[in-house]
């Protein structure tokens, strides 16, 4: 679903309006991926299982305080620039572009393999985002790269569990959060 926000009535000094809007509809769509990441780490966090359960159970709640700090920053940038951030559930679900997180119950790295894909998905989109905010508002683009800092991090220490003394990933070629889980429990079944 397409985001209609209105452009604001007025936005910060140096911008217009409709640069202010530009910039407020790029990020609706940043915060729904952040809001909906932070949930999707929690249940993670509650639905892990197995041999590795307290390490990766423990590894998520520093992530998932990170990632509502970006939430926060996000939201108020919006703010700033004259929006109305949109916090609901409702509206999440009626505009975000990805289908919700499809793993339950499971095994640590199957959860792990999973949220490589979800970290990719929200890095990649949040990076395209960056280069748009750079021929318009430099504040912005400098806030989605003090967040992609951390999210990077963050999947590198979900990598670090699916990579292999060779450097290769468990969950490489994986299209779906399904099939990177599948890859992951594979692998890990497969190497001693």
């Amino acid at each position: 679903m397409p985001d209609t926000s209105p452009t604001p009535q007025y936005t910060v000094p140096g911008l217009s309006p409709e640069a202010g809007g530009d910039i407020i509809r790029l990020l609706r769509g940043r915060l729904h991926a952040l809001n909906d990441l932070a949930l999707t780490l929690k249940h993670v966090h509650w639905n892990v299982v197995g041999p590795h359960f307290i390490a990766v159970h423990e590894m998520l709640d520093p992530q998932v305080d990170s990632v509502r700090g970006m939430i926060d920053t996000t939201a108020e940038r919006i703010a700033t620039l004259g929006g109305s951030p949109p916090g609901t559930p409702g509206v999440l679900v009626a505009e975000r572009t990805w289908d919700d997180y499809g793993v339950g119950r499971a095994g640590a790295i199957e959860h792990l393999g999973a949220l490589d894909v979800v970290y990719t998905g929200v890095i990649e989109d949040h990076r395209r985002a960056m280069e748009a905010a750079d021929d318009i508002d430099l504040v912005t683009q400098d806030m989605l790269i003090e967040h992609l800092r951390d999210l990077e991090l963050f999947q590198w220490f979900v990598r670090a569990h699916l990579e292999n003394a060779g450097g290769s990933l468990s969950t490489g070629g994986a299209g779906t959060e399904q099939d990177a889980a599948a890859r992951a429990a594979d692998r890990a079944r497969q190497e001693p």
